[in-house]
């Protein structure tokens, strides 16, 4: 199981969300979030804006899913621009549903 981090543009997040439910991918958590990546904020006119809104998109998918899903979410999320966002990939050791108990995805 890998779990899967996105952090993107904000207008883009419908966009990816839509294309993951389109290709079964259902189950995802959405955070706003705020941060800077390399370019280290950006400046209009005289402001300088050192943090900006992004949105996160966390989720746990089997291994077998990881490429089909990175390639949704670059996909959609995609302008060419800095800014665009990061993907981030790592292993889950195990997943526990509350509820019922149950064990896995």
């Amino acid at each position: 199981m890998k779990m899967i981090r996105a952090i993107l543009r904000p207008e883009w997040t419908e966009e990816v969300t839509d294309g993951l439910a389109e290709a079964g991918y259902y189950s995802l958590t959405k955070i706003n979030v705020f941060g800077r990546g390399k370019q280290k904020g950006i400046t209009v006119g005289n402001v300088h804006y050192d943090e900006l809104a992004k949105t996160m998109i966390m989720m746990a998918v089997e291994d077998e899913a990881v490429d089909e899903v990175i390639k949704i979410i670059s996909g959609k999320a995609y302008t060419g621009s800095m800014g665009d966002g990061k993907i981030f990939v790592n292993t889950i050791e195990d997943a526990y549903t509350i509820s019922s108990g149950e064990r896995g995805l």
